[in-house]
């Protein structure tokens, strides 16, 4: 039996409702620095949300931000239903299977399609095709925030240009994948979490890209803004993140450049979409989706 296969893994599921499964989402996200799952019951309005650990057990410290984060959330006016906590140890391939039952095919538009690596799928002529397999730290580009991405990235793909890439938060690799996929290049990505990064070079590998895309393990706070300039930029980060480095993210930008910004609930927005319209940048496309807002933004030239 490998190593892997003896690693323990856990369930830190919290049952709600649909209607808060977003703010617990960004709580448990916040908390453990992995994105959530979400599985929820359309006949009685009741979700799970939860987060896959490699470890025997969460701190006393990460139970009580989860009481309090629910006691938040509850306060603020929003129907959290039970919002028990449930944790419980899960083997890995049970795991795995269970998501062959949610996870399935995305046609993100006519040029990009992602699947499971267990369907197979007919794709249209010219549409390129990324094959995910599950990672604890799995993004499957479901989520609102990573679909308004995705959709961005095949919206920009170049054509006959040479357009370059940063995925700065890459999770599992989704977006970079795509990318690279998509004809950007070169494609740069990296990531706060490890367990993120390895699952993303995992992906990578399925897709046959382990030689042209490297994802390194890197602390956006502790970056120094850089020389190198990119043509496209996505952040799919929280709100406070965007803003507190939103001076370190322009400096990355190409001058003719786009910054796609996700991961943003609604009324956190506006104070995210001010912060870089101060700044001397303007939106050019937003979206909204259930509890999510993202955008798209490029350096205002009316102001120079």
């Amino acid at each position: 039996m490998s190593t892997e296969e003896n690693e323990s893994i856990i369930s830190v599921c919290i049952h709600t409702t649909s209607f808060a499964e977003d703010l617990v989402f960004v709580l448990l996200e916040s908390i453990f620095d992995t994105s959530p799952s979400v599985w929820a019951d359309t006949n009685t309005d009741k979700s799970k949300v939860a987060v896959y650990l490699e470890r025997e057990a969460i701190t006393d410290i990460e139970q009580e931000l989860i009481r309090q984060g629910i006691n938040a959330i509850s306060e603020s006016g929003c129907d959290v239903g039970k919002g028990e906590l449930k944790i419980s140890p899960v083997k890995r391939e049970d795991w795995s299977e269970s998501w062959k039952k949610h996870f399935h095919p995305i046609e993100v538009s006519h040029k990009l399609l992602v699947k499971p690596e267990w369907e197979d799928v007919q794709t249209k002529p010219g549409q390129v095709v990324v094959t995910l397999s599950p990672g604890l730290s799995f993004g499957t580009g479901h989520h609102p925030t990573t679909l308004f991405c995705l959709k961005q990235l095949a919206n920009y793909a170049p054509a006959n240009e040479s357009l370059s890439f940063l995925d700065a938060g890459s999770g599992s690799g989704i977006l970079a994948i795509s990318a690279s996929k998509l004809g950007y290049s070169p494609v740069v990505a990296w990531d706060f979490d490890p367990q993120a990064v390895r699952v993303a070079r995992e992906n990578a590998e399925q897709n046959n890209l382990e030689e042209k895309l490297s994802f390194d393990v890197k602390d956006l706070t502790k970056l120094s803004p850089g020389r190198e300039k990119f043509d496209v930029i996505c952040a799919n980060l929280i709100y406070d993140l965007l803003i507190d480095e939103s001076e370190k993210l322009q400096s990355w930008m190409a001058p003719d450049g786009c910054l796609i910004l996700a991961g943003i609930l609604i009324d956190q927005f506006p104070l995210v979409r001010d912060a870089y319209c101060r700044a001397g940048m303007e939106m050019i496309d937003v979206e909204s989706c259930g509890e999510w807002c993202s955008g798209v933004f490029t350096f205002n030239k009316n102001l120079n």
